[in-house]
């Protein structure tokens, strides 16, 4: 068996504490979850997940509401009451 080294990096509280949790759940410790995951990456020569920016926090979607707020702001929005949806009676 190849010697066993250790690897130090920090997480943030919440989240070693799910992961402990998890972990927990599984019957596994947190190393055992990290080795899984390092042959994973090891063997595969790639993350074993998809990591990807959420679409919904886009430059072009957050720009959205702040547009929206300053043509409020400024009067350049204008609304106004509709009967899009018919009302029960």
């Amino acid at each position: 068996m190849a010697q066993a080294v250790n690897v130090n990096f920090k997480l943030d509280a919440d989240v070693k504490k799910s992961m402990e949790e998890v972990c927990a759940e599984l019957g596994l410790s947190m190393s055992a979850a990290f080795t899984v995951f390092a042959k994973k990456v090891g063997r595969e020569k790639r993350i074993p997940f998809e990591v990807s920016v959420d679409p919904f926090y886009s430059e072009s979607n957050t720009r959205y509401p702040e547009n929206m707020v300053r043509d409020i702001k400024s009067g350049k929005a204008h609304f106004a009451e509709h009967d899009i949806v018919k009302r029960r009676s």
